[in-house]
């Protein structure tokens, strides 16, 4: 009995040894693989993850489309690549495919600037004359009755009675009884009446008359259009007062607006290119003259001069002038230039992402630089790049959010750390500010105020091609917004508020799952969530001071959407350089005319059309 308890007791050893030996040999040796690794042919394969950009707890192991908003999945890269940079966001070639990035080596270029400039035609003002009455009398006639007219220099324009003149007249006579005696009388008598402005040939008449002459006649000094006519039939007046102001056209200015932010581009000597409404399908030049030294307290802006040959007259005072002049920045021959779209701005940040190659594949790197002024589609960059490095200039915020998903430096987390989910860009709180300085804040965010440049910096964005679907939704957020700021221009406070309410009751009814395309809808995103919190902050406030701060950076976001997708508008993109207490702020109109939404009725038609962006 005892030994075939031993023997039992034997066996059971025996199996339980074998147990725990097949069970280390089965899942011992795999405790270092994860779940996504299998063994074929005694090589471990990694299976490819595919994940949202936006949603990164969506995990699946094949492609497809985000369950939740729609947006092409990306694959999930694994960390092979890690220990080449911590700091580093390795991207496959697949999935730099998917999301569209293009890369491009910086080089160093003379920074040159199409710069546009509005302004008018005004008269050279070496070239404006007073004609004056040189006699004191009273008007007898006017030969020139209206303004505009052309006079010809020795035109008899006006007649005056004068009782000097009678008493000169009569003294001539009783000089010339007398010449062969005293001829020096006779000639001052005639001096007197040429400092009256009568010529030889009116002296020669009078005398042969023999006769005096009552009314003096009053002969154009110069050529050229009346401008001004100062006097009516039977004024009197007083030796010296003008009668008429004449100007010869012959020549005229251009006088073009040059804002501050400007003023370093524009040096005389510049050409500058403009055309003129009512001249179509003809281009004029000239070169820049005379920069005012003095800004105008008002406008805050200064004032460059062209002067134009006008022999042909085709130029008027007061025509609308639009020009545009390719400025060189001074003192800078060479610099780093890069295109707009390769910069994200997070507050006062700019970053760009450096592309690296090595043995294992691609990967790119955050890095902040400083901007130096706008060149239309591109900016100087004055630090953070060097000659000859690679940077993404498409794509930037695809590689952006596959470095939050990683937890590593983005814009939104330039410490890194824990990826985040859901639509959280940036942690707003409660009362919509920012809850750590990393984080984008609709009151600090991408807005005109901050950009390097007033006049170009909305063209950065090219449209993309989206839904038509999508573009009407976007177009009646857009209605909601003229509105809104409409209420503005009126200074009705309580208007803006519910203006606001509407914006954002529409703005819920925008479907992101139109946009398939991954960059778009990144875009989108980070738009709308901007278009959001501004619209709260205006419906939370009565004070019309603190709701056009906020509709400032509403404009700047909502210019962006409109550039990228387009609305069934031509929209007007304008600018007030007083606004924001002279710092400046765009708004979009879809009329021409200026109607400020800044300053109200204080100066309604303060500001400027900087861009017309089409349908």
């Amino acid at each position: 009995m005892k030994t075939e308890t031993k023997k039992i007791i034997g066996i059971a050893a025996i199996t339980l040894i074998i147990g725990l030996l097949l069970g280390w040999l089965f899942f011992g040796g795999s405790e270092n693989r994860t779940v996504d690794e299998h063994q074929h042919d005694g090589e471990i394969v990694s299976e490819t993850i595919w994940t949202c950009s936006m949603h990164p707890q969506i995990r699946q192991n094949e492609p497809g489309n985000c369950p939740i908003c729609g947006m092409e999945l990306i694959p999930l890269d694994n960390d092979s690549n890690a220990e080449l940079d911590p700091m580093a966001i390795s991207m496959s070639r697949t999935a730099m495919q998917i999301a569209n990035v293009g890369t491009e080596i910086v080089g160093k270029t003379k920074p040159v600037k199409l710069l546009r400039l509005n302004g008018k035609v005004q008269a050279d003002e070496r070239l404006v004359y007073s004609q004056s009455s040189h006699i004191p009398g009273r008007i007898e006639k006017l030969m020139v009755n209206f303004t505009g007219e052309y006079v010809n220099k020795g035109q008899v324009i006006a007649s005056i009675y004068s009782p000097d003149l009678v008493n000169a007249q009569e003294e001539l006579f009783e000089a010339r009884k007398i010449v062969e005696t005293q001829p020096m009388l006779f000639n001052s008598a005639k001096e007197k009446l040429k400092n009256w402005k009568l010529s030889d040939i009116q002296i020669t008449q009078i005398l042969e008359s023999g006769t005096v002459q009552e009314e003096l006649h009053i002969l154009a000094d110069i050529s050229g259009y009346v401008t001004e006519k100062k006097v009516n039939l039977g004024d009197y007046v007083n030796k010296g007062m003008p009668i008429y102001q004449i100007a010869n056209l012959s020549t005229v200015w251009i006088l073009f607006d040059v804002y501050e932010s400007d003023m370093v581009w524009i040096k005389k000597g510049d050409e500058v290119s403009f055309t003129v409404q009512s001249v179509p399908g003809e281009t004029f030049k000239g070169k820049i003259s005379y920069l005012d030294p003095v800004i105008d307290p008002m406008t805050r802006v200064a004032k460059a001069r062209v002067e134009v040959n006008n022999r042909n007259l085709q130029l008027k005072p007061e025509m609308f002038v639009s020009g545009t002049v390719e400025a060189k920045l001074p003192l800078k021959s060479d610099a780093i230039v890069i295109p707009k779209t390769a910069v994200m701005w997070t507050g006062k940040r700019s970053v760009v992402y450096i592309k690296n190659i090595s043995d294992k594949g691609v990967n790119f790197m955050m890095r902040d630089v400083t901007l130096g002024p706008a060149l239309g589609e591109s900016f100087v960059v004055n630090e953070g790049l060097e000659e000859g490095e690679e940077i993404a200039i498409n794509g930037t915020f695809s590689i952006d959010a596959a470095a939050q998903l990683a937890g590593k430096p983005s814009m939104m987390n330039p410490e890194g750390g824990p990826a985040m989910t859901g639509h959280n860009h940036g942690g707003m709180d409660k009362g919509g500010e920012k809850e750590s300085e990393s984080g984008m804040r609709s009151n600090e965010s991408t807005d005109h105020s901050e950009m390097p440049d007033k006049t170009d910096h909305s063209r950065m964005e090219k449209r993309m091609e989206v839904s038509k679907i999508f573009v009407g939704q976007l177009e009646k957020v857009f209605d909601n917004y003229l509105d809104l700021k409409d209420a503005l221009v009126k200074d009705e406070a309580t208007a803006a508020k519910k203006g606001a309410d509407k914006l954002l009751a529409t703005l819920k009814k925008v479907d992101m799952k139109q946009l398939t395309d991954q960059e778009a809808h990144n875009h989108w995103m980070a738009i709308s969530k901007e278009i959001k919190s501004s619209s709260e902050a205006i419906g939370k406030t009565s004070d019309i001071e603190k709701q056009r701060g906020h509709f400032k950076h509403l404009s700047a976001h909502l210019s962006k959407g409109v550039r990228l997708f387009g609305v069934n508008k031509e929209v007007y993109e304008q600018f007030c350089p007083m606004a924001d207490n002279e710092k400046g702020a765009y708004w979009l109109s879809i009329h021409e005319e200026i109607r400020n939404p800044y300053m109200g009725n204080k100066m309604l038609t303060c500001g400027t059309t900087e861009a017309i962006i089409s349908k």
